[in-house]
């Protein structure tokens, strides 16, 4: 990592996927930046893409471009990119990777605060070592998925959101005495499915990390519609596969293939195994947005504090995390290495089960 000298500018910036309580990091980082140690803070825009082009696509940030009311706003004022991996896309040498450096040092920056998840973080880090960074990760993902940290930014919001969305199903499935499949994100963790389904009272929650049966769903079904509950709800996570362990996928313009089709491709199932009515419903990037929960307002900002400490005090290549009801620091190196699935010993398994809801096992 670069030498340290006095730092008068630092810049932030937002990379791959939205979510609610981005905006509140960069108000935190601003805010106390400036306050407490009168810095310059140059937000980039597009996330890497913005320090790829020529000039920088960067705006000096002040108090008067992050009112309070910016926290209740989801989604990145700075924008972001969740296209592509320099380092996989083209070789190492490529001109993009040297127009990613370069343009850190463009701006003439002391320091940088990247904001992203697992594979955004490492991609930062691989620039951050290629080009002689001062480097500070910020955790957000909505699929809770990063190392060492309890949580990150934007999971509380995309947890109440499909929690919101199984209440209101609740009620129309009761109605029509229909089968209700909600259709989750959260990649390749069940993290978000897990606690709405708990927390929205489903009957079934189909996680990646719990392999499962249509018998078994099957019978938890039948056993209500033997109680006279003739209706049902199952939260099923995007990455869940078919039991014969094939990943469901859309393909798209840009030639990814991304999941997403298992709620209905359950949905058929279900309604061949039980001839019940059913119904489906995807949340997809409506998890991403609304107004964020105080728990995505209040951590985005602790963690924003936090990443300015850690500028001030010299202490680079490490993320902000949230352990045991604060922030502390932990190395970005430790941080790498894929993304943290539900725990089989995961208590909230063992909640799910003792209320009676079936994890498909």
């Amino acid at each position: 990592m670069a030498t340290m000298r006095p730092i008068k500018r630092i810049g932030i910036l937002t990379s791959g996927g939205d979510c609610a309580g981005l905006n509140a990091i960069i108000r935190a980082v601003v805010n106390h930046a400036k306050r407490a140690h009168d810095w310059e803070v140059i937000g980039i825009r597009r996330g890497t893409d913005g320090l790829a082009d020529r000039p920088v696509d960067a705006v000096e940030l002040d108090f008067d471009m992050v009112p309070g009311y910016v926290m209740m706003m989801s989604g990145t004022i700075l924008g972001t990119t969740s296209r592509g991996n320099p380092f996989k896309d083209q070789l190492e040498g490529s001109g993009r990777i040297d127009a990613i450096v370069g343009g850190y040092h463009n701006l003439g920056l002391d320091g940088l605060i990247g904001i992203g998840g697992d594979g955004s973080l490492d991609i930062l880090r691989r620039l951050a070592e290629r080009g002689d960074w001062n480097l500070i990760g910020v955790p957000k993902t909505i699929d809770n998925d990063v190392a060492h940290t309890d949580t990150a930014t934007g999971f509380s919001t995309a947890v109440a959101v499909a929690t919101e969305a199984l209440d209101r199903l609740h009620f129309t499935a009761a109605s029509h005495q229909r089968v209700m499949v909600l259709e989750v994100m959260g990649r390749d963790a069940g993290h978000i499915a897990l606690r709405a389904g708990i927390a929205g009272a489903a009957d079934v929650i189909l996680i990646p990390e719990v392999p499962y049966s249509m018998a078994a769903i099957k019978e938890k079904l039948r056993r209500r519609a033997g109680r006279g509950k003739n209706y049902s709800l199952v939260i099923v996570a995007e990455s869940v596969r078919t039991e014969s362990g094939e990943a469901v996928t859309q393909s798209f313009g840009d030639g990814d293939a991304r999941y997403g089709g298992i709620g209905h491709h359950l949905a058929a199932r279900i309604a061949e195994e039980t001839h019940a009515e059913v119904r489906v419903t995807v949340l997809g990037h409506v998890q991403r947005g609304g107004n964020p929960t105080y728990v995505d307002r209040v951590l985005g900002s602790s963690f924003g504090v936090a990443a300015v400490d850690l500028i001030a005090a010299g202490k680079f290549d490490r993320m902000v995390a949230w352990q045991g009801r604060q922030v502390v620091d932990v190395p970005l190196s430790d941080v790498i290495g894929g993304p943290v699935l539900v725990d089989p010993i995961d208590p909230l398994l063992h909640t799910a089960r003792a209320l009676g809801i079936s994890l498909g096992d």
